[in-house]
Formats: structure tokens, sequence, C-alpha cells
């Protein structure tokens, strides 16, 4: 690995160290004593939110998605012994040691049998609380597929048929959140509903751009401003009609025709118990990102927070920046967000990994030296798609040998084996937190 190539994994590692969740969750809650009651406190740069711990005879901490256990360890470290239980599920592999609280493991980025049976429990869980319990609820990215109760009559391999369809076709997270939602027993505030009437502090580690967090694992204990009609039309918009199980087509007209119950909105009673705070974003680790890479020296341009689109298109926005690139200046060019990739071959990869190798393609294209500089596309989380990579790493001791990879490793969607080859793989393993990707060119 090249000497750019070591400072950009600084820069993403020092991304990562921002928003690990068991420091902000330390940062955001503490325990203070107010005219002699005891009290949580929770408090953010906008407001702060009191609960007086004597008013609860029980405190339970729950949770979802990748992040969600080291998002409770931080609850622990605070509470201790005043919690009574809890259940957090998180992606296999992601689970941490908590001392009274339960941790499941399921399915992440398709959901199986474990991601029902974790839904379901978790339900019956809140099912069970009442008025005199405060829950803190630890969410973050991952929980839409981590809980899949599917609703309606629809079975598991339905819902999972219709999961995989989104995902391939190149629809935005809000929008596949928007149809997961409604055919679900526990997203898009359902969950909320089951708790009632329990007082639910819900701290929400987001995944998405612009931190909505009603879209932040689909959205569990937050009303839906989405409706059945809007989940149809995304079906149709995408070409899924044809491809999508019958059943879940039926059930969707039925949605939209009003034969349905919609999901709840802000006037049910449970979202006058519920508080959401957010506790982190992307936009902390691109702040942490841009101060490191100043620290090494580097003239420093973030270049987008809401990186969008097609992964391998995005890539030439940083094939844009080498060609206009002046010799002699130490720059960076940064970038945040969640990309896209419509899947039309058979092979392996994930989003990152295609912005990784599509990078190196524009640069043949484009007849561009790749001698002084570097370019790391990763996700937060570890986990670029169903991969044990969090993406690629592309520097002047490599590019060259991907190069002639690249255009099949994108046709066949294949870039994890691409990048494999010749030693560009970003890997971290599960790195606790989950805050979208980021992007680091540096050039020399």
């Amino acid at each position: 690995m090249s000497l750019l190539g070591n400072d950009a994994l600084e820069i993403f590692q020092k991304a990562l160290d921002r928003v690990e969740p068991r420091r902000l969750i330390r940062q955001l809650l503490s325990l203070e004593t107010r005219e002699g009651q005891e009290m949580l406190v929770v408090r953010t740069e906008r407001r702060q939110h009191f609960y007086p711990l004597a008013r609860y005879h029980t405190v339970q901490v729950v949770g979802y998605g990748k992040a969600s256990p080291a998002m409770a360890q931080g609850v622990e470290d605070l509470l201790g012994n005043r919690i009574q239980g809890g259940l957090v599920v998180t992606k296999t592999g992601h689970a941490r040691p908590l001392v009274r609280i339960k941790v499941l493991e399921a399915s992440h980025p398709v959901p199986d049998a474990s991601s029902e049976r974790a839904a379901l429990a978790l339900m019956e869980f809140a099912q069970a609380q009442t008025a005199g319990t405060l829950v803190i609820n630890c969410v973050s990215g991952g929980g839409s597929s981590l809980l899949c109760a599917p609703g309606f009559g629809l079975s598991l391999a339905d819902k999972r048929r219709v999961n995989e369809l989104l995902l391939a076709s190149g629809a935005p997270i809000t929008e596949v959140n928007t149809v997961r939602k409604h055919l679900s027993l526990v997203k898009g505030g359902r969950l909320a509903a089951s708790f009632y009437p329990a007082t639910v502090v819900n701290l929400v580690l987001s995944d998405v751009m612009g931190d909505e967090m009603a879209t932040v694992a689909s959205g569990p204990t937050l009303h839906d401003p989405g409706t059945w009609a809007e989940a149809r039309a995304i079906v149709r918009r995408f070409r899924l009609d044809s491809k999508v199980p019958a059943k879940v087509l039926e059930v969707l007209e039925a949605g939209a025709g009003g034969r349905l119950p919609e999901t709840p909105k802000s006037a049910h009673p449970a979202f006058t118990l519920c508080d959401n705070v957010l506790a982190g974003g992307n936009q902390e680790a691109l702040a942490a990102a841009e101060a490191e890479a100043k620290a090494l020296g580097y003239q420093t341009t973030i270049v987008s927070a809401d990186l969008q689109g097609e992964a391998r298109k995005a890539a030439q926005l940083f094939v844009k920046f080498v060609a206009e690139h002046q010799p002699g200046r130490k720059r960076a060019f940064l970038a945040g967000g969640e990309t896209t990739v419509t899947v039309v071959g058979s092979g392996t990869g994930g989003r990152n990994q295609e912005l990784a190798v599509g990078f190196a393609q524009g640069l043949l294209k484009e007849g561009l030296e790749f001698e002084r500089g570097a370019f790391l596309s990763g996700a937060t989380d570890g986990s670029d798609g169903p991969t044990d990579a969090a993406g690629g790493l592309v520097d002047s001791s490599n590019v060259q040998a991907l190069q002639p990879l690249a255009a099949q490793a994108l046709e066949q969607n294949d870039t994890y084996h691409a990048l494999e080859k010749v030693g560009a793989l970003l890997k971290t393993g599960p790195t606790g937190t989950n805050v979208c990707d980021l992007q680091v060119l540096l050039l020399e």
C-alpha cells in the first residue's frame, strides 16, 4: 500500500472513531439530581429531555440495527443496575456482550427466519410493557432487514422476495422503506403502538441522508407519513409488478384501495409518549474526516454530504478531480452518502466496491495516471452489501492491475473478486457503528 493509501485509511478510521456509538451515547445521556430527584437527561444541541427515574418502576433497554449493541453498551455504562432487562437485535457477527440485556442476531441485508423470530420476540416484549415502564430504544440502520414480521397474510418468502427485488432495483432507500413499512407488522410506527402506554426514548444513529429518523430501520417507532398508494406506485415505477409475488401485489392493491389499515399516523396516542433523539450521523463522520485530512497537510474539500445515485456513475465525480488536479498540491476530496447498485449480473460486491472499481475504470478511459493518489470508498459499518468487505481502496500499488478487470467486474456486478485479486479490498470487520458511507480521494 502507498503512503497516500495509509493516509486514506487513517482519515477513514478517524471518521469511524467520531461516530463510535458507545461514545456518542455517553455524550448524549447523563444522570443528574434536580430538586432532590434523580433524572435521566438526554441532552442535544437543540433541547433537553428529563426523565425522573422515580416515576418509573421499570427501565428496559431495547434496540435494533447494526450499531444497537454498542449503543446499548453506552446505556449500560451509565445506568448499570437501574436497568431491569431488555432485548437488542443486530446483524449476525455484530453482537457485543451486554450485562443486563439479551442480544439476538438476525440476517442482513436479506431477511430470513431469524429476522422473523427477532421481530416477533421484540413485538412480544413491547406488548408486555406498562405505563410505569421507561424504555430506552437504541436504533440504527439495518433494522429493516433484522426485524421482518410480514403482515396481511404474507409469508416470509413473499417479504424476502420483495426485499431482494427492491434492493436490486436501484430504488433509493427511502422508497424501499416505504414499501417495507406497509408490508410489516413492526415497521412504520407499529412497534411504537405495541409499546403503548410505556414511555419510549428513541436514540437514533442515522444511516440515511438528511437524518430523517422515520426512515432509519423503516421507522418502527415513528409515525409514518407514507401511504399504501405510494408503496403501490413505487413497485409500479421500478417495473416490479410482474416480479413480486402475486400475494404482495394483492395486498398492495387492497391497501391502495383503502381496504387495509394504514400505518400509524401522528394522531396515535403512542407518539405522545415517544421522544426521538438524533444520536449522530454521517455529518459527524465527515467532519472528523475533514479535520484529520487537514491535520495531515491536505487542502481539503467536502464535495458532497449527500452522495447518491448509481455507484459507478458517482465514481466519475472523483475521476474529474483527478483530471483537474494541479501537481505539487496536496488535495483531499471527501464525500459522504449512500449510492445504489442496479444488479444485473450474478457476481459479488457492494456499492462501495462498485465505486472503487468504477473509479479505476474511469481513470483508464480518461487516460489518467494515478501514481500519486489514493481513493477509498467504505461503508462505515464495515459491511458493504452481502460481503465481508467495507469497500475498496485504489492507489498506485494496485490500480494498474485492477484496470483490466474493471469492465467485466462491473458488467457482472462482481467487483469483490476483482478487488480481492489485486489486494484492493477494504476490510475492517464489523465496526460497531453505521452512518452510511465515506469516500476519500487524496492527490499529491
